[in-house]
């Protein structure tokens, strides 16, 4: 391992996607900027950027029906739906970059092509997904997407689906030949191992960091403990990113800054029912996503996902929620218990009496038997048998807690970014989408706590990211150009 320093220019807290990109960024955009980061396991990308910890989805809203709501007069919002998708489109421009550039080699180790689709039945479902259908074809982004509810057709699509169904009920499916299954896991090793190889970056791993605080010049002094010898470090810098997952929230709660406050967290574990079985595998060749059930939160929408890790093609179907009080898979089961502070407890009161639906749907999905996992599963897959499926507990992820202006107590679904007013600190909390806006959520942060040197990195990232600060949604011609490049070199045509 390098030589410690007790000065650095950045900070990051957490071997993941996020800490990766944005490490990777900087070097790109500032390379004479020094850069340590800290990661508490032995390895980066353990927890949450572990491709058998999340869904491996290229979150572009090709599927992921939560992301157009139904208004009341019937009209379907998409305007999720494009700025998810436009987030994805931004990270595939930068990993296209990567690879043209030398710095990313085989990007089929990372990332393949995968239909997505999404799979409803019932006469409202129905009705529901051809007007989502007819609606978001009209961005570009969404221009190859089909939509049928001819049952030969659906089993043309999704064989295994339809093996042994006998059901008369309406059912409809679409297919978007442009998805992506990503291995997140695999690109951050890879995006980690050319930071390793940059000058000016160190990578500590087995390094837990145990408090920040903020000096009177504005720097911050970070204490780390090196967990091999247990020697215990301070080492003190101009900017901190905390991308540490589920410990995110405590190590923000130490800083102290005011944006800590009145925020919480909920932690919510994943289980997989997971299928290697290479005669069934091989009969589905897609990411299907359907309908949450209702009353459940959206984390839950069922999807039958082809996954490919480790050179592997598996299924997995889920998720089921589980609980555990733990912030992180490796974490304590104290976590929940001390992430309760004197300015928070209101807050998290409040989400516990407004979030009563959500609580019955865990204790519920606790209460569920492998057999009735099964059961749940052979609404996608009639045929399966149990034999074929195992029980696997992928990570955790802690929803997001915080008031609003409106209200107290708000359980959050989405990505948050969190930023000290001087810009010298921020932390990412949250779940789903992230990953598959990693790019485009670090660029902002970027923008917001680099305001002096942003506008001089503008050309350079541009040159990386061709649409930066333009939308592809808004200009097919565009999007056309850059596409085919991105398939090109990310070989996903």
């Amino acid at each position: 391992m390098a030589t410690k320093h007790s000065k650095t220019d950045v900070i990051l807290i957490g071997g993941g996607i996020m800490s990766a990109t944005l490490g990777t960024l900087l070097k790109k955009l500032a390379p004479e900027k020094e850069i340590q980061m800290f990661e508490r396991l032995s390895e980066p990308a353990e927890e949450s950027s572990n491709a058998w910890n999340n869904a491996g989805t290229g979150h572009s809203a090709l599927c992921e029906l939560n992301y157009t709501k139904e208004q009341k007069d019937g009209s379907i919002d998409i305007t999720k739906a494009v700025k998810i998708n436009e987030q994805f489109q931004i990270s595939k421009q930068f990993w296209s970059h990567l690879v043209s550039n030398g710095e990313l080699s085989s990007p089929e180790n990372f990332i393949r092509p995968v239909p997505h689709m999404s799979f409803v039945k019932g006469v409202r479902n129905v009705d529901f997904l051809k007007r989502r259908v007819k609606t978001i074809k009209e961005s570009p982004l969404f221009s190859n997407m089909e939509i049928t509810d001819d049952k030969e057709k659906i089993a043309e699509w999704a064989p295994l689906m339809m093996e042994g169904r006998t059901s008369h009920v309406p059912m409809a499916m679409t297919y978007d030949k442009t998805g992506t299954d990503v291995n997140f896991g695999a690109l951050t090793r890879k995006l980690f191992s050319n930071l390793s190889d940059k000058k000016g970056v160190d990578l500590h791993f087995k390094h837990e960091v145990q408090s920040l605080s903020q000096r009177r010049n504005g720097t911050w002094k970070v204490k780390v403990k090196d967990l091999n010898t247990n020697d215990t470090h301070v080492i003190e810098s101009d900017f901190v990113f905390i991308g540490a997952g589920g410990a995110s929230l405590k190590l923000l709660q130490n800083t102290g800054i005011k944006q800590s406050k009145h925020i919480g967290g909920f932690p919510v574990s994943g289980i997989f029912l997971v299928c290697n079985k290479e005669e069934v595998a091989k009969k589905h060749n897609a990411k299907v996503y359907g309908k949450a059930a209702v009353g459940a939160p959206p984390m839950s929408v069922p999807h039958l996902d082809t996954r490919y890790i480790d050179g592997k093609r598996s299924l997995l179907f889920g998720p089921f929620a589980g609980f555990s009080p733990k912030f992180l898979k490796t974490g304590s089961n104290l976590d929940l218990f001390k992430s309760v502070k004197p300015n928070n407890i209101i807050t998290m009161l409040s989400a516990g009496v407004k979030e009563f639906n959500l609580t019955k749907y865990l204790i519920s999905q606790l209460l569920l038997s492998d057999e009735e996992r099964m059961n749940d599963l052979r609404q996608f897959v009639p045929n399966a048998k149990s034999e074929d499926w195992e029980v696997v507990v992928a990570g955790q992820r802690v929803q997001v807690i915080k008031d609003t202006e409106d209200s107290k107590g708000n359980l959050q679904f989405g990505t948050e970014v969190v930023t000290s007013d001087d810009g010298t600190l921020s932390a990412l909390l949250g779940a789903s989408p992230g990953a598959s806006t990693a790019v485009d959520i670090m660029l902002d942060l970027l923008k917001r706590c680099f305001k002096n040197d942003f506008a001089k990195w503008e050309p350079e990232i541009k040159k990386m990211i061709p649409s930066f600060s333009q939308k592809l949604s808004e200009n097919k011609e565009l999007y056309d150009k850059v596409n085919e490049d991105v398939k090109k070199n990310l070989k996903i045509d």
